[in-house]
């Protein structure tokens, strides 16, 4: 029994947590009946904290998402795991920060087709899919091209989507010429808008699977380039020939259509769920990937996609669960991506073995009752630049300079308190070097 069988075995077998107040009986093994909650975890691909409507938008209109956050929990302090794609959504499905993977840099469809995150990583599908759920994933996968790191063979039942950073959302071609939409492992064309088809196919997974517990992962696109709304000619076409690519105006135009579609879409699984009795055991999340490019916003952020100024990493989230999360509440405890899993885990009523070594910590108490977080460490890096954040306190490396902020009495990162507080400097400087000592063994992939 290899590595990768032994934790997917003991995942199976752990014992359930009690969970408060929850109106469900969790049983032990994959193999029991007992109802457990279901998980829709839905994702936007380089949405800013200040592009939707909740987090102080006057542009774009986002009525769905506005309404899980009037309905849920929406955070202020969530983050992703780095500003860019891979990392984060390898932190994501691991609940593990990224350099353990090897994914700290971006699997580029030019230069990395034969590379993707090694297969003995266990993600959150695989964990669930032991207790009993049906996973599924509609969109964006961008750990792995070659059909070895599919995500069929990464927990996933059912895949609908492309494995590139972005494709044209009509020709559905890749940076690279390629043409990439899969179905599990074969690519399988299919007609339509991106953004449209990623709902569709979620819709369709919940209606097969409204009678046992799923885990629905579905990655958007949008607002990512290439910058196109539903009526927009293609910008790639087959052969490597060039189509219409949006420019000035039109990018702004296109890119409030963009999210807008998308929110429409959140809206369209919502509703499914509520029409098939599942609103009040089906926890719903959903966040940005990293911050918005300059054709997007970041609200009062410093920095945009690619750095570690807040802009690049802080994104909006927002939890909804009727019945659990208390409506209308915001929580400025400080969220990382990587979370998530050790959150599903405790949703699905198992805890992750300790071989996983899991960074990411369980959220559900913090989500259903209000509990402070453990106080800790939490880490960034990316190219050049680094980030360790403790508390109020952020310092932020870039080269050989290090600056410090108090993020809860600067958030826009304009003072530098590095002259000021050397004492802290010097303590974050060295919980950041150990953390990079710790973590450095798993880093293969830097772009």
């Amino acid at each position: 029994m290899n590595r990768r069988e032994f934790i997917k075995l003991a995942i199976g077998g752990a014992a359930a947590v009690v969970m408060p107040n929850y109106g469900c009986s969790v049983g032990k093994g994959s193999g029991a009946t007992a109802e457990r909650p279901n998980i829709i975890l839905i994702m936007a691909d380089d949405l800013g904290y200040g592009d939707i409507s909740s987090y102080g938008s006057k542009k774009i209109h986002t009525p769905n998402i506005d309404a899980l956050a009037r309905g849920g929990l929406k955070f202020t302090d969530y983050h992703s795991n780095c500003p860019v794609c891979s990392p984060t959504r390898a932190a994501l499905l691991t609940g593990r920060y990224q350099q353990r993977c090897g994914i700290e840099g971006v699997v580029t469809a030019a230069k990395h087709r034969h590379t993707g995150m090694a297969l003995e990583e266990v993600t959150f599908a695989e964990a669930l899919k032991s207790r009993g759920y049906a996973t599924g994933i509609f969109g964006k996968w961008h750990v792995g091209y070659n059909v070895e790191f599919n995500p069929a063979r990464q927990g996933f039942d059912d895949f609908i989507g492309y494995v590139s950073g972005n494709v044209d959302y009509h020709s559905h071609i890749d940076q690279a010429g390629f043409d990439d939409w899969w179905k599990n492992l074969q690519k399988v064309p299919e007609e339509g808008y991106c953004t449209d088809l990623i709902t569709g196919h979620g819709m369709d997974f919940i209606e097969r699977h409204k009678d046992k517990p799923f885990c629905l992962y579905l990655p958007h696109e949008a607002p990512h380039y290439p910058y196109q709304g539903r009526k927009d000619p293609p910008e790639r076409l087959s052969g490597g020939r060039k189509g219409k690519k949006a420019k000035g105006r039109e990018i702004t135009r296109a890119y409030k259509e963009m999210v807008e579609v998308m929110d429409e879409g959140v809206g369209r699984i919502v509703e499914a769920v509520r029409l098939m009795g599942l609103e009040r055991k089906t926890f719903i999340f959903f966040c940005s990937d990293n911050g918005a490019t300059k054709n997007g916003s970041n609200g009062v952020l410093a920095g945009f996609k690619g750095s570690l100024w807040e802009g690049g990493h802080r994104v909006p989230a927002v939890a909804y669960w009727p019945g659990r999360i208390k409506a209308g509440t915001t929580t400025d405890q400080t969220v990382l991506g990587m979370d998530l899993f050790a959150t599903m885990m405790s949703i699905a009523g198992a805890k992750p073995p300790e071989h996983l070594k899991l960074d990411g910590v369980n959220l559900l108490p913090m989500l259903t009752e209000g509990t402070k977080l453990p106080e800790r460490m939490l880490f960034w890096r990316y190219r050049k630049e680094k980030a360790a954040r403790k508390g109020p306190w952020k310092l932020l490396v870039q080269g050989s300079r290090s600056k410090l902020y108090n993020l809860d009495e600067d958030l826009g990162e304009k003072e530098n308190l590095a002259g000021t507080r050397p004492d802290m400097v010097k303590a974050l400087e060295d919980e950041l070097a150990a953390w990079e000592q710790e973590v450095s063994a798993g880093v293969e992939l830097r772009a």
